[in-house]
Formats: structure tokens, sequence, C-alpha cells
């Protein structure tokens, strides 16, 4: 086996399966995403449930593999499995027919075996809306699984690179630029980063993301935990992370199973996702949220932009509105505990609409419920890269006391472009200044009263921007004009002597 030392040499391999991909049927990043990760999730639960067998074997426990024979990994799709090699030795189709007829029916059909475990529900999800291979070829199909064969995390250095978990973010991000229609499901990195460290969650705390998407916030809090603990982490703690602590709800039926696999790919062994409609809780299925707490300690996400809600949506909320992202802002309240802390994603709009009750009442319950304690002005542009133009604020609050003060960080000066996204470095100063509440070039605090007066607007108006002003008199403008207009016609008689 090969091991793979870079991040460049992993992020090559993952280029050259998609690259198969994109000339078998499925061009755009919208399919060959799907494609790859029901494969990919496939391979790793086979690894890691062969490191679980050998650890059972040292210590003398029994251990049953998720899926019999012949429908693991090893069994069909590794070069060496006894069903790969009868496979490959058959007649042509025979490969194509067993994937479709036989080994994606047994998956689908996992999760309703009796006492089918939290896993074999996991397994049935992500593979529950693949109906067939979609590529074209026998040949092609097997190219891609004998590569994604390649990549086991066993060969990956761990000194050099960090987990398949970060290449396989490149991929989701590919699904969420311009033009792939997957930006809604996609929020920018670093913005992911920045919620996560200043709500800062903790081992014990439940995590909650009511539009889990492709599951960024989810899996940045793992990880953001999981290096909290360090090298000091005992068994409890990492088993809590991976299977009491992270919960969702996605709608789509194309992304929800790439949640999953995202989240078992980040280490999470029980991702608690309910595929169906937040706003409405009509389900399509429930069985990994089972058991699910009524209340979440931390909640983390970025509502839909621009949604439009029917009547069905808003009947569960006190104020009526068709604006998606402000009935999730009531659903987000409603789904803290009395200490709970949130950090969201919301367009300018919600901010500084004035003109609609729904939204100045969601606005003021926020204030009397929850202490708001800091709004972030994002720059213009920083979902371009995920397919989205609009300008977006961050909102931090606590649930359990009113909101007397709000501490305002204005980062939209940034000139943040596709090839030039937003950093890590950007936040520094409002990571310094947060503990203090201090006050600065780019930050300053607003009073309740002032917000009431202005009737809940809650919108970003930095005071301390130092405007640039023209003074130039008309007759002084006239004269450059002037000035401007010689060159030009000096530059143009020398050009005709030529």
């Amino acid at each position: 086996m090969t091991t793979i030392s870079s991040q460049s040499s992993l992020d090559s391999k993952i280029k050259s399966i998609c690259d198969i991909m994109r000339r078998s049927n499925a061009a755009g990043a919208l399919q060959y995403v799907p494609e790859l990760s029901w494969i990919l999730f496939l391979r790793i639960l086979d690894e890691r449930e062969e490191l679980e067998q050998t650890e059972s074997q040292i210590v003398g426990a029994s251990f049953t593999p998720s899926l019999s024979y012949p429908y693991r990994w090893q069994d069909w799709a590794a070069p060496t499995g006894n069903k790969r090699q009868e496979l490959q030795n058959a007649m042509a189709g025979d490969v194509f027919n067993f994937v479709n007829e036989d080994l994606l029916p047994y998956l689908r059909n996992l999760k309703e075996q009796p006492n089918a475990t939290s896993r074999q529900r996991v397994v049935s999800e992500v593979v529950a809306g693949v109906e067939r291979i979609r590529l074209d070829t026998e040949r092609n199909f097997l190219d891609v699984i004998d590569k994604v064969d390649e990549i086991r995390q066993e060969g990956i250095d761990p000194t050099h690179i960090f987990t398949l978990s970060q290449a396989y973010e490149g991929l989701l991000l590919s699904m969420g630029e311009k033009n792939n229609d997957g930006g809604q499901f996609f929020t920018p990195r670093e913005v992911i980063r920045t919620l996560v460290k200043a709500i800062d969650p903790k081992v014990g705390e439940t995590v909650y993301d009511p539009a889990c998407g492709t599951g960024g916030f989810l899996a940045q809090s793992y990880d953001h935990m999981k290096e909290g603990l360090g090298q000091s982490a005992t068994a409890e703690q990492m088993t809590i992370l991976a299977n009491r602590t992270f919960y969702g709800r996605e709608k789509e039926n194309l992304i929800y199973p790439i949640s999953l696999a995202n989240l078992i790919l980040h280490g999470i062994d029980e991702p608690h996702i309910w595929h169906g409609n937040t706003l409405t809780r009509n389900e399509e299925y429930g069985g990994l949220f089972a058991g699910a707490p009524d209340l979440f300690d931390v909640v983390l996400m970025n509502p839909p932009f621009g949604g439009k809600e029917g009547q069905d949506a808003q009947t569960r909320y006190p104020y009526k509105t068709g604006s998606t992202q402000v009935l999730f802002l009531q659903e987000i309240i409603d789904s803290l505990t009395n200490t709970g802390r949130a950090g969201i994603v919301v367009d300018e709009g919600l901010l500084f609409r004035t003109n609609e009750n729904a939204f100045v009442q969601s606005k003021r319950r926020l204030l009397d419920e929850c202490d708001l304690w800091c709004i972030v002005s994002l720059p213009g542009g920083v979902f371009t890269q995920a397919g989205a133009g609009v300008k977006t604020n961050l909102l931090f609050f606590t649930k359990g006391k009113t909101t007397e003060n709000i501490w305002y960080y204005d980062l939209s000066d940034v000139k943040v472009t596709k090839r030039k996204p937003i950093t890590a470095a950007h936040f520094d100063e409002f990571f310094k200044l947060l503990p203090g509440r201090e006050e600065s070039e780019n930050s300053w605090t607003v009073t309740r009263q002032e917000i009431e007066e202005k009737n809940y607007d809650l919108k970003a108006v930095n005071p301390n921007r130092k405007e640039v002003v023209d003074t130039r008199t008309p007759d002084e403008l006239l004269d450059i004009i002037e000035a401007k207009g010689k060159e030009i016609q000096e530059a143009l008689a020398m050009l005709r002597e030529l």
C-alpha cells in the first residue's frame, strides 16, 4: 500500500477519481459528489470495522460487523476480495447487476431489520436515495473503486496530513461554486470556524443545527471540541463526542446522505440527523434522531437566505411570516436550553427590516429572552465562493437573560472575492477585542434604548468610520479636467506624427 504523505497528494487522488466520474455521466459536482459520498462512506466503514474487530479480538470480546458477506467493501470492492474476483471473471454486466440489484437494496433495507443497530440505520440512510450506479461503464466504476481503495486512512501519513475529511470538504466546496446550485448548502469554512470558536462548545454539551446542510457546523464543532481535549482525552469523553453530542435536521434528499457521510468521515460515529422539514416537522426519516433532547446547549447554523415558506411552515411559530430566516430565528430561540448559546449567520435584511411585524416582533423577542452580545458585520462577497452574493452578519446570543447592550464588530470594508476569500487573519482583531468588548475603529457598543428607538433596526452602522470627503471646489475640478484634456490632446498629436 502506498503511503500518502502530503495534502496535495491526497487532493490529487481525489481529483483523479472525480475526473473519471466527470467523463462517466456525472459531469457536475452535484452529480459526482453524491456518487462518491456513498462509495467513500462504505470504504471508510469497512476500514473502521476492521480496526474494531482487531481491537475486540485483542481483549477477547465478540464483534459483529454491520454488513454480512458479500456486502462488505473487502468482499466486493477491494481488488483482492472474493466477490470482486468472482464478478470480474463473470459475464459483462455482472458488476452493475450485483451493485444495483443486490448490494444497494440490501443496504437500503438494513434499517428495517429487527434490532437494527444505529450504524446500520446510518448505512441505510446514506444510500437511501441511490437507486443505481450513475457511472456509464463497469470499467469506469471499477477504476473509481480501485482508486478509492488506494486511499485507505491507514495509508495516510498522520505527520504530514490531516484526515481524509479535509479532502472531502474540498469536494463539498465544489458543490457550492458558481453555477452549481449547491451554495445554499455550504457555508465558507472560515465563517464556520469563527462561529464555533466564539461560541466554544464543550464536551458534555449538545450541539444542534436545525438546517445542517452538509454538516459543516457539526463537523467543525467536533474538531474544535476534540482539539480542546488534547492528549488528556479519556475514552468516556471520546464516546460522548462520537455518540451523544451532535444533532441536526436536513430536508433535502440530495444533501441529507452527504451530511451523514461527512460526519462519519470526521469521526462522529452516530450522527443524529433527522430527515425532513424542520419548520413544518414533516418527517422523511427520524430513526437517527430517536432519543434526541428537546432542548440543546449550543445551536450553530446558517438559515437559508431569501427562502419563502407557506402557511404550513408558519403554524408552529407565534410570529407568522413567509421569511425562512425569521421562522428559523424563532426555531433557534425555542430550541435552546435556558443558558444555551447560539451563533448564526443572517443576511442584512433580517437586521434592518422594520416594515413587517414578524421581523420586528421576532427581534424584540430575541432581545427580551436572550442576551444578544455580539453582531459581526461581514464583508460583501463572503459567500461568493459558495455561490451566493448576499451581505451577511454573524449573531451571537445566550438565552436566559435580556439584552442590555450589543457589541458590534465591523468587517464590511474588507475586500473579499472568489479568488481572495475571507481568512482567519481577518478575524484576529475581533478575537482580541471580544473578551472585553473593547471599542476600536472597527468596534462599538449600542444600548438597548438606542435599538428600541430605531424600532429594532439592528444593522451595523459604524460610528467610528472616517468618511473620505472630497473638499475640492467646482472651479478646482474644472481646472483638473481641463489639464487632463490638454494631456490627452498632446498625446493624440504625438501619435498622429508617427
